[in-house]
């Protein structure tokens, strides 16, 4: 599916689901009743992207999980809810709120029908490609990668580019020899690299 880059130009928050979308959805339990997470780094590199562009990014979910504390924390996270009840608007709103932002500046990914209440608000909705049917019919953009596995990351690569920012984003990461031109496998690189 094409990324809707029309609705990706005035985007200042993201926010996201956990589980199914930040992680493949699976809950694992050790013997003690430990839980833990699976995390995919891209996604992680995704988010960083964002906050270092200035994209506030958040999480909200609906479960209460201490992998998700310190993942929120590693990452710097705008802002981290878990444990929502009654639906998960609400609580965007309010931090939309103070962040001085509208819906229609927020984008949101989720994969399950209790995302829907989010998804239905925001200027661009999006989902994982193994997201419920309900919830890819009703948004605006469906990653090519599964929750858990990169489409936080292909969301926050569309969301830059929309806004002009990928090129000097990924510039950040090329080396530089002493002239200021980039360098590949040794080399100088002539034009546009």
């Amino acid at each position: 599916m094409i990324f809707p880059w029309h609705l990706g130009r005035e985007i200042r928050v993201v926010a996201l689901d956990c589980d199914g979308v930040l992680t493949d959805g699976g809950i694992h339990l050790d013997g003690a009743g430990q839980e833990s997470k699976r995390f995919h780094v891209t996604d992680g590199l995704g988010i960083r992207l964002l906050l270092d562009a200035g994209i506030a990014v958040g999480l909200i979910s609906a479960r209460q999980s201490p992998a998700v504390s310190r993942r929120g924390e590693e990452l710097s996270l705008s802002f981290v809810h878990q444990g929502v009840r009654g639906g998960k608007w609400p609580c965007l709103q309010a931090e939309l709120m103070k962040l001085g932002c509208d819906a229609s500046q927020c984008a949101a990914m989720g994969d399950d029908l209790v995302d829907l209440d989010i998804l239905c608000r925001v200027g661009l909705a999006s989902a994982p490609r193994d997201a419920a049917e309900e919830v890819r019919r009703r948004v605006h953009w469906v990653a090519s990668a599964l929750g858990g596995y990169g489409a936080v990351r292909e969301l926050a690569e569309g969301l830059l580019m929309s806004q002009g920012r990928w090129e000097t984003t990924v510039a950040r990461f090329i080396p530089q020899v002493a002239g200021g031109v980039p360098v590949k496998n040794g080399h100088e690189i002539h034009g546009k690299p």
